[in-house]
């Protein structure tokens, strides 16, 4: 049997980069994907490419919003057996240099977000008394990251509610983890030094591979795989738990 066989899985910002690839990896095991995202052509496009996905236009910075995603893929599954909290957007900046609309947009997405799809979901697998949650937390929230105040602070929150949904709802038979990736080479870094260096591109791609000692960025399959594992059945004994995914960042020099 595949190991996600008949699960229902809502994965956030799953149009593009690691969402996308976990949304792959998800449907490749039997599950049911419901894949939820801002972006309505890149959705829309990426559930057609996936079979058993559906797409559902979804802000989750707006409480009714994931309400109302969240809702239809209940209507049309009866249940929420995972979901994985990907979507969420990037910052450069230091405390003094982020301005504060900026900062508030960041947690709007980033934290509040977060909150939002585990305030509507938990109700559900508290009355199926199971459920599997990943968060996507990142190096970013355990070691300091030049220039990502405000993504730091983000993560370091999403960080934080993982322990504390998997203390508050471990006798309701869900699981909560987080995952930490160091950089991986999503849509997000391409576009990101075509932007800002248009002119040495290969030479900063090199360097910010090189910031792993593993000598390149993550892709996000690899990303997808871990969160497969800790998705499924395979895992059911952790729970409470940030897994590095960081090509040696933490702790190899």
């Amino acid at each position: 049997m595949a190991k996600l066989e008949n699960k229902v899985a809502i994965v956030t910002g799953g149009a593009a980069g690691i969402g996308r690839a976990i949304c792959e990896a998800f449907a490749a095991e039997g599950a049911k994907v419901a894949l939820l995202d801002f972006d309505e052509t890149g959705g829309t496009a990426a559930a057609d490419d996936i079979d058993g996905a559906t797409f559902h236009r979804c802000d989750v910075s707006d409480l009714s919003s994931v309400q109302e995603a969240f809702q239809a893929v209940v209507a049309q599954h009866g249940s929420i057996d995972i979901l994985v909290n990907n979507a969420g957007i990037a910052h450069i900046g230091t405390a003094s240099s982020t301005s504060a609309e900026d900062f508030g947009r960041i947690l709007d997405v980033n934290v509040k977000g977060v909150y939002h799809c585990l305030h509507t979901a938990l109700p559900t697998m508290v009355e199926q008394q199971s459920g599997a949650i990943l968060n996507l937390s990142s190096i970013a929230a355990i070691t300091g990251i030049p220039d990502r105040f405000a993504y730091s602070t983000a993560k370091g929150a999403v960080h934080t509610m993982t322990f504390s949904v998997a203390t508050d709802y471990i006798n309701d038979g869900i699981r909560c983890n987080c995952v930490c990736p160091a950089r991986v080479h999503t849509p997000f870094v391409d576009g990101y030094l075509e932007k800002n260096y248009p002119d040495n591109r290969d030479e900063m791609f090199a360097k910010l591979s090189a910031a792993q000692p593993i000598g390149r960025m993550g892709q996000p399959e690899e990303i997808a795989e871990l969160a497969l594992y800790l998705c499924s059945e395979s895992s059911s004994f952790i729970t409470g738990q940030a897994f590095p995914i960081d090509g040696g960042f933490m702790n190899v020099r």
